[in-house]
């Protein structure tokens, strides 16, 4: 018998969310994005990915087989505000969420980590590092975002296979350890 799990892969706009599930789902991800077009000058913040074009605009989907008796099934959240309520749907049964950051953009995770907690889903930090940008030690991560000692903080790169299988192990440690 075969038990699925479902992971939301979570974080603010432009951090790397649908390339995350892109390099580690085994089958084709569903992606639902949408050419970014004149209307949403206003309302999304292009600063520093002054190169995005497209943009989530309901969710990311892919699996990845663990073994004969595990599946995950990942999830990706659209980042933007107006697209939050389609967070409690995503967020019912969820074992957990990775929460993606962009290290020259921490301040906008704060609203991400609200939600999280809101769901009181159990979360571990990725920070995707694979921009140029500033690089800050863990403990810079912890204070800047005022972490709980027990949240796990892994760097990854999310358009790398296996540095996102890492983070990827890192939350389901994390998980196994609340659990237990």
């Amino acid at each position: 018998m075969t038990n699925a799990a479902k992971i939301l892969v979570v974080g603010h706009f432009a951090v790397g969310k649908t390339t995350f599930i892109g390099s580690l789902s085994e089958i084709t991800p569903l992606r639902t994005e949408e050419k970014m077009t004149q209307a949403s000058l206003h309302v999304d913040d292009l600063r520093g990915v002054a190169d995005k074009t497209t943009t989530t605009v309901a969710l990311d989907f892919g699996r990845l087989t663990l073994s004969d008796e595990l599946v995950l099934y990942l999830f990706g959240t659209p980042g933007q505000q107006r697209f939050m309520q389609l967070w409690e749907d995503m967020a019912r049964g969820a074992l957990g969420a990775l929460l993606l950051v962009d290290p020259a953009r921490l301040e906008e995770t704060f609203p991400v980590i609200d939600l999280v907690e809101r769901y009181g889903l159990e979360y571990a930090i990725a920070v995707n590092s694979f921009q140029p940008g500033p690089a800050y030690e863990e403990a810079e991560v912890r204070e800047a975002l005022d972490l709980l000692p027990d949240t796990p903080v892994v760097y990854c790169d999310a358009r790398d296979r296996q540095s996102s299988a890492h983070a990827l192990i890192e939350l389901v440690r994390h998980l196994l350890t609340r659990a237990a």
